[in-house]
Formats: C-alpha cells, structure tokens, sequence
C-alpha cells in the first residue's frame, strides 16, 4: 500500500511537469488579470459534467417545467452578457428545500427550490444565478479545486476513467469541496460581477443586496442549516457593502458598523 501512496505521488508529478509544460497564459476579464491556465475549456467542461453527474445522483431536480423556465430563461440572459461567453451555461433546480446555490466548473449552475421560495422577485432571482456566473467566469471552482486536490486527481475527472466508481468517487469529492465555501476575495468578485451582469441583462442589480440582507435578517431570528447559503456564502455584510459600493451607493451607520465588528467568516 506504502510503495503504490509513493508510486502514485511520482506519477502526480509527471503528469503535472507535463500539464504545466502546455499551459497558456491569458487575460481574465473578470479578475483582470494574466493568468496561469492549466486547463483548457474543453477540459473544464468535462469535469464539470463528471460532476454534475454526481450532484444529480445526490439530488432530484424539480418536476415543475414552470419553475425551470424561469430560471431557465433567466439565466440564459445572464448568460448572454457575461464575460464568458464560449461556454454554454445549464441552469437547474434542485429540489430540496435548503436556501443555497453553487456552480460547477464549466458552466453548470443548480439553485435550490429552498432559495428560489426565498427570493422576492426576478430581481433577486437574477442576482443569485449571476453571482454563480460570476464564480464561473473567474473560474473560482476550478482554481480551488487545483488547490485543494492537484492537477492529477482533476485529470481523472476531465478523462473516461478506467474505474468507474473511482471516478464517481472523485467527483463526489470535487463537490463536497465547491460547496464548502470560497474566500472572502471570491466572493466579494463574485458580487461584483453579478450586479454587473444583472444590469446588463436588464435586472435590477439591487436585488442582491435585498436579498442578501433578508437572509442575514433570517439567519439572525434562526440560524441556518450547515449547507445554506448563508453558510457556503460568507461575508454577508462585507458583500453588502461591496455590492453598495460597485452601484455607487453611499454607505450606511450599519455598513461600518458591521465592517468594525463582523465575526470572522460572516
């Protein structure tokens, strides 16, 4: 077992001489930035269907064409203004009653029934599924799983694996890992960008901040459940006062109250 951990590890390192001796550097829109890419979007794309695979294995998807057509259709118009625009975008609704939302790798986006209850109106909807955008077009999810789990185990899920179940296994991983949360600069870009979209797309981009402050209202009476929005998308006051900030709007009492005070993660 000992020699196939230290046989696996040279392997690793092969392949990721051989990954980065191909990699490009291009400019991202959304972080303005050069950057590193180490995979190609043909390659992002199939590890985002492995694991999509795996979230749907996991979840059941609404039986409601009515409520799929409207994220559906919503989406689509995010879609058609981002800064991303030679992926196609899936946009899906899961039905489970937890107030969340995430995005995979490659341009998969699933919003929870729980969270669509929770929205006001269009507006809202609107600036929930373009912050998700938003993480795609930054290529937020596949960075962190970079990070988190190396350029090899990611290779596996973007190849027609030998193992079937290592396979399902791995992309179980890769989204436990996605949906535990970004960093405060990810989420704070990720806002950015989705207001900015959701204007684009003819939305009022105020919906984010309506919606974030009703879940922070929400999560004050009762704390939500682990897997939430509120908890794989912290920051919620610095979010507010970003998103503020992005629409020109001045800052209230409450504002920089929460940004002397705020917990850590929150």
């Amino acid at each position: 077992m000992q020699n196939n951990f230290y046989m696996l590890k040279h392997i690793s390192v092969f392949i990721l001489i051989i990954g980065l001796s191909g990699c490009a550097t291009e400019y991202n829109l959304a972080t303005q930035q050069e950057e590193r890419i180490f995979y190609s979007t043909e390659k992002e794309v199939r590890m985002g269907k492995s694991i999509s695979k795996a979230v749907e294995k996991e979840y059941e998807l609404v039986d409601d064409p009515l409520i799929q057509k409207r994220v559906e259709d919503i989406g689509k118009k995010i879609a058609e203004v981002c800064d991303r625009k030679e992926i196609d975008y899936h946009f899906k609704v899961i039905d489970d009653k937890e107030v969340n939302a995430f995005a995979l790798p490659g341009g998969f986006i699933y919003v929870h029934s729980g969270l669509i209850e929770q929205v006001a109106d269009d507006n809202e909807l609107a600036c929930v599924l373009s912050h998700e955008v938003g993480h795609i077009v930054a290529r937020h999810s596949i960075k962190k799983l970079q990070a988190a789990m190396g350029y090899n185990f990611l290779l596996i899920l973007m190849t027609q694996a030998p193992d079937r179940g290592k396979l399902i296994s791995g992309a179980n991983l890769a989204f436990m890992e996605i949906i535990s949360g970004y960093s405060r600069e990810d989420e704070l870009l990720a806002d950015q960008l989705g207001a900015r979209y959701a204007k684009r797309a003819g939305y009022n981009p105020e919906g984010m901040i309506n919606f974030l402050q009703t879940l922070q209202d929400v999560n004050r009476r009762k704390p939500l459940r682990p897997k939430s929005y509120f908890k794989t998308h912290p920051y919620i006051p610095d979010r507010i006062r970003v998103v503020k900030q992005e629409l020109g709007q001045e800052l209230t009492f409450d504002d920089y109250i929460n940004i002397e005070q705020k917990p850590h993660g929150q």
